[in-house]
């Protein structure tokens, strides 16, 4: 008997010219590709998919493969879906949020769609998908460092027993619960004026509990940094980030607002990026792609100017923030 297909997976919208499979699909194949799934967070949908991708790659099934990249690049928010949108970076994509996961991207584009016979094109490809899913998922030294087997109450209850280290307040990776929130906001008020960096990417963190937590966050007077990266925050929320930014007194020092690898956030609005900028002037490095005519400073300048040179910044922490010009 042959295996039962699941509803919605590739398969069946392959037709039935693609033949029987000669395995059975693994549980992410079955479990990620079923219409409106939004049962696991964002983050692990993904990896999943990057996983299954590389399977069938190297099973030789490149058309499904690129089937299935067609659906990572909209659940990463990527509106388009043409192919030609991806493979030309320069001529589609303005002010990313996630630059590196936008050139991974573009390069798995190009293995599965224009594979090239010389050389180890199936290793290369095995070590772009490493790549983006290690760039996906918590990082192996949150892991170590959080300790797994450890109560996530425990470790919250840690982070907040005395002042930040380093000025940091680091609960990368912690399920956090809107109750938890009220303890992160009573910390924050005490030992605010100490804060440079606050972690929250990996937290489960839901717009409406980053609206809880925004008060307090927009008054710290040395913030710098805040990642909010991999959680399940929606394009909704950049209205009410950039609203607050747009206030002087809000946000006084903030210079990154990490917004990876969330719902649907793939790229940022100007005046976001801009209020960014007001903030620090001098460091002219903003989270995007610069548009053709616009200098690091945001002065105007020539093409013959620009060059058509990329460009690679990274912030004070080393996050990668800008990876082209347009030309």
């Amino acid at each position: 008997m042959g295996t039962r297909q699941t509803k919605g997976s590739l398969a069946e919208r392959a037709g039935a010219a693609a033949g029987p499979r000669r395995e059975r699909p693994d549980f992410w194949a079955s479990l990620l590709l079923r219409a409106g799934d939004k049962a696991l967070p964002p983050y692990q949908r993904r990896v999943g998919m990057v996983q299954e991708l590389l399977r069938m790659v190297r099973q030789g099934r490149r058309e499904e493969a690129g089937t299935l990249l067609q659906h990572l690049r909209q659940d990463l928010g990527m509106e388009s879906t043409s192919l030609d949108d991806v493979l030309y970076r320069y001529a589609s994509f303005r002010n990313l949020v996630d630059p590196i996961t936008h050139d991974l991207i573009i390069s798995l584009a190009r293995y599965i769609h224009c594979p090239k016979p010389e050389g180890d094109a199936l290793g290369a490809m095995e070590k772009l998908c490493r790549q983006l899913t290690y760039h996906l998922s918590p990082h192996s030294q949150w892991r170590r460092h959080r300790g797994l087997k450890r109560k996530p109450q425990a470790c919250l209850k840690s982070v907040l027993a005395g002042s930040p280290p380093d000025n940091t307040v680091d609960l990368s990776g912690i399920p956090l619960t809107s109750r938890d929130l009220e303890r992160v906001t009573s910390y924050l008020q005490r030992c605010g004026e100490q804060v440079d960096s606050v972690e929250l990417g990996f937290t489960g963190l839901t717009d409406d509990m980053v609206l809880q937590l925004l008060p307090a966050l927009s008054t710290l007077p040395r913030l710098t940094t805040l990642a909010l990266n991999g959680n399940r925050l929606t394009r909704a929320l950049l209205r009410d980030l950039t609203d607050t930014l747009k206030d002087p007194g809000k946000f006084p020092s903030v210079t990154w607002i990490d917004l990876g690898n969330n719902v649907d956030i793939f790229s940022l609005p100007q005046p976001f990026l801009l209020s960014l900028r007001k903030r620090s002037p001098k460091q002219g490095q903003l989270p995007t792609i610069l548009e053709l005519g616009e200098g690091p400073d945001g002065s105007l300048v020539g093409q013959d100017d620009l060059g058509g040179c990329p460009l690679g910044t990274t912030n004070h922490k080393g996050r990668e923030t800008a990876s082209a010009v347009q030309t």
